[in-house]
């Protein structure tokens, strides 16, 4: 399926949900498909987007949506920060991308080894900044809880949000969660 042609349009979050699982099927398997044509896809994205996800990914350098599911310049609309948490700048994001781009689907994906929930797992002093992004996090973190469990539990809080929002109740917007083995590349639904 060729994305990036103006007659193909997804109209379900079953397809969408569909794509991002085969991309990453490629990934892990090492059959990606070709990105050669940069200058084409460059072209035909300038009279604007019409990505089939929303991403909302931790800002990690070893997690990049558009990779680790085999996708191309303008396939999905992504948002990263540390630790994938929800505010009010991340919802507006997350509704602008359903209502004016018309994504039918949310994905929050956690991941493995994830530094920011790592810290909220550790407690202690952390600067004013880093604390605000630790606080969104504690909700998730229980006693004696595995930070890989952590980072599963938090996806799933920050997708409840999500789905709590007026706006993407009110588009019928699907959101799920999931979480990116740093290790194998396998993005594992929850």
């Amino acid at each position: 399926m060729n994305l990036h042609d103006p007659a193909v349009k997804l109209t379900s979050a079953d397809e969408a949900l569909q794509l991002l699982k085969e991309g990453n099927e490629r990934f892990t398997s090492g059959a990606l498909s070709a990105k050669d044509n940069y200058p084409e896809v460059r072209a035909a994205l300038t009279g604007g987007q019409q990505p089939f996800a929303i991403v909302l990914c931790c800002a990690d350098s070893r997690v990049a949506p558009e990779i680790y599911f085999d996708m191309k310049l303008g396939d999905i609309f992504v948002i990263r920060n540390a630790g994938n948490v929800v505010d009010e700048v991340v919802l507006g994001s997350i509704e602008y991308g359903a209502e004016h781009l018309g994504s039918p689907i949310v994905v929050v994906l956690g991941h493995t080894s994830c530094g920011a929930v790592t810290a909220a797992c550790q407690g202690g002093d952390l600067p004013e900044n880093i604390e605000a992004i630790v606080k969104k996090i504690k909700p998730s973190v229980s006693d004696g809880a595995a930070v890989n469990d952590v980072a599963r539990v938090n996806a799933i809080a920050m997708a409840d949000q999500i789905k709590a929002d007026e706006i993407i109740k009110h588009l019928g917007t699907r959101v799920v969660a999931a979480v990116y083995d740093i290790e194998t590349g396998k993005v594992n639904w929850v």
